[in-house]
C-alpha cells in the first residue's frame, strides 16, 4: 500500500487508512523498527513477552548484580546531609 507523507511542523506524519486501523490496531500506540530501506510498524500486543527470556537468560549467564555495581553511589550529601 502506498500512502503520503503529511507536514505538520518538523514533522511528517504517515497517515494510514481508518479499515487499516480498526482492523489491527486497538491500542494508540505502535511500534515502529527501521532497517536497511524500510520501515517496519508493528502493532505491540504484549510488550512484555520477551521478559521472561531474557531472564532466563540472566539467570543461566548467572548475572546477579546490580548494574550500577556492587555498592551504592553515594554523594557527599548521601553521607553527611540525609536524615534516617
Amino acid at each position: 500500500m502506498k500512502v503520503q507523507l503529511i507536514k505538520i511542523g518538523k514533522t511528517k506524519v504517515i497517515k494510514l487508512p481508518k479499515i487499516i486501523l480498526d482492523q489491527h490496531c486497538e491500542k494508540d500506540e505502535v511500534e515502529i523498527e527501521v532497517q536497511t530501506n524500510k520501515l517496519i510498524i508493528r502493532v505491540d500486543d504484549n510488550p512484555r513477552a520477551e521478559w521472561n527470556k531474557s531472564f532466563k537468560k540472566a539467570n543461566s549467564d548467572k548475572v546477579d548484580s546490580m548494574i550500577d555495581g556492587d555498592g551504592y553511589n553515594l554523594s557527599s550529601w548521601d553521607e553527611y546531609e540525609w536524615k534516617w
